[in-house]
This record gives C-alpha cells, structure tokens and sequence, in this order.
C-alpha cells in the first residue's frame, strides 16, 4: 500500500500546483476587484464634492478657476454672515433706542421731580416737575448753587451729600422762587457712587467711596402745607372760642358794673378831680367793652349763610361806602371779578377790613393815599379760584411783623385792638381761602385773599 502511493504521488503533483497558482489568482484578483470598487466609490464622492463647488464642471485642485470660484463661495459666506451680523447689531441698536426713549419719556412724565448733579455739582438732568416744583425753566448745565441760591437749604443738602455722601429722605425744605414766592419743597436727597453697582465687587478697593453724583427727587408741598395750617387754625380758632367765650362774658359783666358805679360818682360828686377820675373811669370801661365785644365777635363761630356773591358788585358797593368814610383817599378797582359760593355779610367785611387797613397804613407815610383793590381770575371751571389783591402805596410791613400780623391782639396801632386782620383770616378759612401779606418791591404792601370761584353763567 505504501508502494503504490508512493508511486502515485509524484502523478499528483503538477494538479496541486496548478490549484495552488488558481487559489492565489482568485485571491489577487479578488483584491483587485475591491480596489477598484473602493476608488470608484471615493471618486464619486470627491467628484460630488468638487460639483457643489465648481456647478461649472470638474476640475483639479490646482486649476485657478477652481480656487477663483472656492474663493467666491467663501466670501458670499462671509457676506451672507456679515449681514446677519449687521441686521442682528440693528435690532440691538433699536432695543437700545427704545429702551432710552422709554427711560426719557418716564422720567418726563413722572410726577416727581428729578435732579441728576455730578460730581462737579452741575445739574446733568432736570425733569418739567422739578422745573414746575422750583420755577426754573433752564436748569440744566447749571451749577446747583447757582440756580438754586448759595445760602438756600436745598443746597447745603446737596453739598453735604456730594461731599460726605451722605442720604436725606422727606426732608421738608423752604425754596424761595425767582420771583420771590415762598415754597415748601419735601425732598430725598442720595448720593451715586462709581463705579456702578454690579461692578462694586471688582473695584471695591479701588473706588468704593468715589462720589460720582447725587440723586434728589423733589415734590411741592406748598399747597398741602397751606392745607395743614388751615386744618390747625380752625382747631385752634374753635378751641379759642370755646376757652374764651365764658370769659369774654364775664369781664363784660364786670365792666358794666365798673362803668355803673363810675356814671353814679361822676353825677354825685361836685366838679372837681373826682368828676375827672370818674370820666376817666367810663372812658376806658368803655374802650375795653369794645374790645371785649370784638373779640367775641371773632372767637365765636361765625354765622354762615351761604349764597352766591358777585364780587364785582360787592368790591364796588364796599369801595363807596369807604370813599365816604375816607375821601382823601384815593380807592381804584380794576380786574376781573367773578361769583363765589359764601356769605355776602362776611366777604364785605372781609373787604373792609383788608381796605381800610390799607389805608390806614399808607397814610402814615404822608403822601397822597392811594388803595387798589384787583381781581384776577385762575384756572378755568371747577378748579378755578379768585384772587382779590389789595395794594397800597405806603411804606410797607415791617419784616418782623409779617409773620405776625395775622394773630389775634397783635397791632402796631396805638388804638387797634388787632383783630381786623385775624377775622379777616377767619372769614377766608371758613371760605375755603387763604390769605397772606408781603412787600412789594416797588413799595408798599399787597394783601391777596384767595377764593375758590363758581363760574358765571355766561362763562
């Protein structure tokens, strides 16, 4: 057995060569075939690329018109960005202006007044109601000193906040305006520190204490301010009239029956000192009962009978009676008057009061007496007041009495009993009014009795 296939072998060999070199062909060419396929399928990928760049056919990497026309789709990229770019930057400068005019538009029609000053102390920004409040109609890139007044407590407000950073809320300040009218401001005065807020973090070793300004907000409580001095007055004119109205009373007894006893030594006594001490007696009994019965007449409540006066009529009707009281002085009437709710009765005396007053006071100074009463007429139907100036041309109010001479008992007569102008200001409170004295500047003083007005029919 093993003979014969030792013979046979050698037979066999030439067919397992020939399938060997078969074997190792169909292995080439099998790897041949993959090959090819793979370059084929990467050329056609290559080639698609190559079309989305170049639409106008193939070509090399290295053909200028290739890179010409790559260049070209990279900078229409850039332009396709550069424009998104532009239009997003557009949208954020809008958002930006809108949000400026928004900020504007609130801080000019917010109620309050607003003050921006620097730290150079010029007013960067100033709103129409701070204007209103102070009755500055340019103050912008002004120094608050300057246009607020040196000596003025609003600005040493300032100043101590610029310089010591320091806060004051309500604060209640007197501001005197360019045309010399008293107002009761409330301010809130704070300082603004650099740098700002949401950066205090990073630069607090820096700059914590740097002052870049100050913030004062400012309201006019001018009006109010009249409003709680009238509410105090007419608690205190009722508790006047409820203290001393029993009083009153009793001294005008007992000055009766000094006056009494006084008549009776006078008529039983022979002429001579006595009948003189006696005369005296009755004569300054009877100057204190005036004085007594004028000053019940102001502590107890006025009768008010209301009704609509035409003040036109009243001023002149008032005017004639005192040219015959007065004739050496010289009563005008002039301006606008119209019809207010209140008491005929009260209102003329008011107007006597406040007229004859006048002239008494100019004719101390010697010249020719002359008295004006003007009417002007504000606002227009429901909030609209009359304003009833009476002028004189004499020598004015001292400053020391201004504050004063609307108290009871307080005169600068030597035979006043200084109740004319405090019933005077009893009549307008209970009108609703105001009144209030100053100096003019040319000489002389105005007295201004202010009354809320009911339009005319006409009107």
């Amino acid at each position: 057995m093993s003979s014969l296939l030792a013979i046979q072998l050698p037979a066999s060999r030439p067919m397992w060569l020939a399938a060997g070199f078969v074997f190792i062909l169909i292995v080439l060419l099998s790897v041949y075939a993959i090959t090819v396929s793979l370059k084929k399928f990467l050329r056609r990928g290559t080639d698609s690329e190559r079309n989305e760049m170049d639409p106008g056919g193939s070509r090399s990497a290295d053909d200028p018109a290739f890179l010409s026309s790559s260049m070209q789709g990279v900078i229409q990229r850039l332009k396709a960005q550069e424009k998104e770019l532009e239009r997003l930057h557009r949208e954020e400068k809008q958002r930006a202006l809108q949000t400026e005019r928004l900020s504007e538009a609130v801080t000019r029609n917010m109620p309050t007044g607003l003050l921006l000053i620097n730290s150079n102390g010029l007013i960067t920004l100033a709103n129409p109601a701070a204007q209103a409040a102070l009755a500055m109609a340019t103050l912008s890139y002004r120094r608050y000193d300057e246009a607020l007044g040196l000596d003025s407590h609003l600005s040493r407000l300032l100043a101590d906040c610029l310089r010591d950073a320091r806060t004051f809320q309500r604060e209640e300040v007197e501001h005197f305006t360019p045309e010399g009218e008293l107002r009761q401001l409330g301010v809130t005065i704070s300082p603004v520190f650099a740098p700002p807020p949401h950066l205090r973090g990073q630069a607090a070793d820096l700059a914590a204490d740097k002052i870049a300004g100050a913030l004062c907000l400012l309201s006019d409580l001018t009006e109010l301010t009249a409003l709680q001095k009238q509410v105090r007055l007419k608690e205190s004119l009722a508790l006047l009239g409820e203290l001393s109205a029993g009083i009153a009373h009793e001294f005008k007894s007992s000055l009766a029956t000094i006056s009494g006893y006084a008549q009776i030594l006078k008529s039983e006594a022979a002429a001579g000192e006595q009948v003189d001490c006696a005369e005296k007696i009755v004569q300054e009994t009877r100057a204190l009962s005036h004085l007594v019965t004028e000053f019940l007449r102001f502590a107890r409540p006025l009768e008010f009978t209301p009704s609509t006066v035409d003040l036109r009529v009243l001023v002149e009707r008032t005017v004639a009676e005192l040219r015959e009281e007065m004739p050496r002085v010289n009563f005008s009437v002039e301006g606008e008057f119209g019809n207010v709710p209140g008491d005929d009765g009260l209102l003329r005396q008011a107007m006597l009061n406040l007229a004859r007053n006048a002239a008494e006071a100019a004719a101390a100074g010697g010249a020719e007496v002359r008295v004006t009463l003007r009417g002007e007429i504000e606002g227009t139907g429901a909030v609209s007041v009359q304003r009833i100036i009476v002028l004189d041309n004499g020598p004015g109010i001292a400053p020391a009495d201004l504050s004063r001479i609307f108290m009871p008992f307080y005169t600068t007569k030597a035979d006043g009993t200084g109740l004319g102008l405090a019933i005077v200001q009893k009549i307008a409170v209970q009108h609703g009014g105001t009144v209030a004295a100053r100096n003019l500047p040319e000489g002389g003083a105005e007295f201004v009795l202010v009354l809320p007005i009911r339009p005319t029919a006409s009107s």
